[in-house]
């Protein structure tokens, strides 16, 4: 940006000088690298990611302009439909998104019980309306008017600035250093963040499809890669057994939590024990279990006792992943990887559990994070090597969105395939689901 606005001899001088730094900047970085063991890291994942990532960017992704207008309208009667239910609930009109005005309502005019409490007022962030969920029917209004109003203004009319008029393409910024963890993030626009397992979602997606010359969008999503890995590290039993005889993991883990045989696993369980699995991988506490399953505190304790007392691996795994972060002061995932924990040694409780859950959480999503990154190298060379015209548009955590040719897709499903399942050496199979679609959402 400086030299864009410097005038004639200026550019170059600064142009130059830029280099000129960057050649000091990188011993600088390079030594900092080995100091902390990163350097393959760097070099083997991160480096090669780079021209990776910049095609992607470069190629963007095609919106289908006559439906996005279309859903920004639907969208926005669908807002003022909520707001009219939340008013009518309310008994009164009000400015839903004001926490003071919301704040009132709850817990002045319907006497909700107060939760929790900010400087300026009433607390109505999401932790607080959970925990309110079944207390009045307001509520659920609430949390999808939040929804809708964020998609509306992140992706519909977010998206629409940034559409390319010629291509009709939009070409998102993929941020390689951003999230501790070493997952990839992405802005203008964010199609990192798209609920996926709600119908809000699928309404967004459904406006990405394939540009001219292609015929399908295809998604390849590994399948629960983050409890595989929890699996490997952990050496469980339990998870290994699911994962190498295919067994319903969710299902396994409510039959030895629940103490029921596998066969008899209702879908209440399996929901309670999936809530379980994703939530030892997130580091997650019994008061955020709780909230996620709308039970009492207590009984969210009960089950994450229960876990650890019949899955022995993985609370072993956890509590040695703990002592060692204590004493190194950071963590590691499998590729090396670190994150420094300063405040896990906090003399403040919050701050030390804040740190003890990412010690539990880094190692997993962020090996599992190194893995995609593998994986996307792998995929895009098997692509080039093989003189495809199929690419690579996005990456959204565990997922890699391409747009193909009919022609060519049984070739890049097996090419998908060999790159993705075989980008690690795991104790347990690495698994991909391959799905196409005239849209994302079709491909989802």
């Amino acid at each position: 940006n400086v030299i864009e606005k410097a005038d004639g001899w200026q550019q170059a001088e600064l142009a130059g000088w830029q280099c000129l730094v960057l050649a000091d900047v990188a011993k600088v970085m390079t030594d900092k690298l080995a100091a902390l063991g990163m350097t393959k890291l760097y070099e083997e994942i991160e480096l090669p990611l780079v021209r990776v990532l910049a095609d992607m960017e470069l190629a963007g992704i095609r919106v289908n302009c006559r439906k996005l207008q279309q859903q920004t309208e639907q969208v926005a009667e669908k807002i003022a439909a909520l707001a009219k239910e939340i008013h009518s609930l309310a008994g009164r009109e009000f400015n839903i998104s004001s926490p003071k005005q919301l704040g009132e309502v709850l817990f002045e005019d319907l006497k909700l019980p107060v939760i929790k409490k900010t400087k300026t007022g009433y607390s109505t962030d999401v932790e607080v309306l959970n925990e309110l969920y079944s207390k009045h029917p307001i509520i659920s209004k609430i949390l999808d008017y939040r929804l809708w109003t964020k998609l509306k203004s992140t992706y519909l009319d977010g998206i629409a600035p940034l559409i390319d008029s010629r291509t009709c393409r939009v070409h998102t910024t993929f941020n390689q250093t951003v999230t501790a963890t070493g997952r990839l993030s992405s802005s203008e626009p964010n199609l990192q963040n798209i609920p996926v397992r709600r119908e809000e979602g699928r309404h967004i997606r459904e406006l990405f499809e394939p540009g001219e010359g292609y015929d399908l969008l295809l998604s390849a999503d590994y399948s629960q890669i983050e409890l595989r890995v929890l699996a490997d590290m952990s050496q469980d039993e339990n998870f290994l057994r699911a994962f190498r005889q295919q067994e319903d993991v969710h299902a396994r883990t409510a039959a030895e939590v629940f103490g029921v045989a596998i066969d008899e696993v209702n879908g209440e369980l399996r929901r309670k024990a999936k809530a379980v699995n994703f939530g030892i991988v997130y580091g997650i506490s019994d008061y955020g279990l709780a909230q996620d399953l709308h039970i009492p505190r207590a009984e969210a304790k009960d089950y994450i006792d229960k876990y650890f007392a019949k899955c022995q691996g993985v609370k072993s795994f956890i509590d040695k992943v703990v002592a060692e972060a204590k004493e190194n002061g950071y963590v590691l995932t499998r590729y090396g990887r670190r994150r420094d924990l300063p405040a896990i040694r906090s003399s403040n409780f919050n701050q030390r559990s804040l740190a003890e859950r990412m010690a539990m959480n880094t190692p997993i999503q962020g090996t599992a994070a190194d893995i995609i990154k593998l994986a996307m190298i792998r995929a895009d060379r098997a692509l080039r090597n093989a003189g495809l015209k199929s690419r690579i548009l996005l990456q959204v955590h565990d997922e890699l969105v391409l747009e193909v040719t009919k022609d060519e897709l049984a070739q890049v499903k097996v090419l998908l395939q060999e790159a993705m399942e075989k980008a690690a050496e795991l104790s347990v199979p690495l698994t991909i689901d391959i799905n196409t679609g005239e849209n994302w959402a079709e491909a989802k």
